[in-house]
């Protein structure tokens, strides 16, 4: 049985990831705060045996499925039921519960019994061997369930947000994967993402994609060939988008730490994976989110992945999880204000004389 609607908490979808990962480590750590159970209604798309195993480790009392504590769920899959591997590491039958997991979660939130989904950690090479190796990973699939065209990884922190151009591009072909329209659809999109974040007029920085942004085309022609323009045309779209910068310089103009001047951007728009990567988790390794911008669903994830090397042994941090679960939750209670607000917008306007 489903959790019943409430409707003054959010209800989050959580996917396990893979049960030999520290996925139910994270979730069960970071739901074992009552203050952050409080807030929302979850669903654990996921199997109780590693659920189990990971309160064990972590020597948390299990509260999912708990009729005093009825805020949480788990929704038990019998994929991995019939696993007699608790071995941490590459595994074709987890990979395939995993997968599972995530395409019941999504489901959930597609038919609307959850407003949000978390999805956490799984294993590519473990997908592939399940016979899911068409999904790159969690982005791709999202965006084929819920037909979303245009998709971009976005990351969340409280020192920075970044958006990805390019997300698991070869660095090689990174150079193919470029246009003008595509970087000015990721302006775009981020520029959305961070109105739905509250930030009322967000100041975007652009990276250049060769050192000192092509130094005037003496290292490279893409800056100015590539990037240039998107810029402009998201400039006449009214948008507050400057570049492309020295990617080397430009996230030190991003960051919001204390005892420093504001910030003088609020997203970096990064042209490859690790041009964005290695700032967020420099800076923010367990507290960065992963979100899916363009979806037209709200999906969080943290910003790690599966950890076979510390898995099952109760010490992985779940500070990235409960970050992930905290912008669900924030951004489901802003969906719902503004599905209200239009809603009373609308019926405001069929009121009146000659409507």
């Amino acid at each position: 049985m489903m959790l019943e609607a409430d409707p003054s908490r959010p209800t989050i979808a959580i996917s396990m990831g893979d049960p030999l990962g520290i996925g139910p480590e994270v979730i069960a750590r970071a739901l074992s705060e009552k203050p952050l159970r409080e807030r929302a209604r979850f669903i654990i798309f996921g199997s109780a045996r590693p659920m189990q195993a990971a309160a064990k480790a972590c020597a948390i009392t299990p509260f999912w499925d708990d009729h005093e504590n009825a805020g949480v769920q788990l929704i038990e899959s019998s994929t991995w039921k019939r696993s007699p591997n608790t071995t941490p590491g590459v595994d074709a039958k987890a990979g395939d519960a995993s997968f599972r997991y995530v395409e019941e979660a999504i489901d959930a939130v597609r038919t609307h019994r959850a407003d949000a989904l978390v999805t956490a950690p799984i294993n590519k090479t473990a997908w592939a061997a399940a016979g899911h190796g068409q999904w790159a990973g969690h982005t791709d699939l999202l965006a084929a369930r819920f037909g979303a065209q245009r998709t971009r990884m976005m990351f969340v922190a409280p020192e920075l947000r970044v958006i990805l151009a390019t997300a698991h591009v070869p660095l090689m072909r990174v150079c193919d994967a470029l246009s003008v329209e595509h970087i000015l659809e990721t302006i775009a999109i981020g520029h959305e993402v961070c109105a739905q974040l509250g930030i009322g007029k967000p100041r975007i920085a652009v990276c250049g994609l060769n050192p000192h942004a092509g130094e005037g085309g003496a290292l490279g022609d893409e800056d100015e060939r590539v990037i240039v323009p998107a810029i402009r045309l998201a400039q006449q779209q009214s948008i507050d988008v400057q570049g492309p910068f020295p990617s080397d310089t430009v996230f030190n103009a991003a960051v919001s730490l204390r005892l420093r001047p504001p910030p003088r951007f609020d997203l970096v728009v990064a042209i490859y994976h690790d041009q964005g990567l290695i700032p967020v988790k420099l800076l923010a390794f367990d507290s960065a989110v992963n979100l899916t911008a363009g979806l037209g669903a709200i999906r969080t994830s943290p910003d790690h992945g599966t950890a076979f090397d510390i898995a099952g042994r109760g010490i992985a941090d779940a500070g990235s999880m409960r970050a992930a679960i905290d912008l669900a939750i924030e951004l489901s209670h802003r969906q719902r204000d503004t599905a209200s607000a239009s809603y009373q917008c609308a019926t405001t306007m069929v009121g009146r004389p000659g409507m």
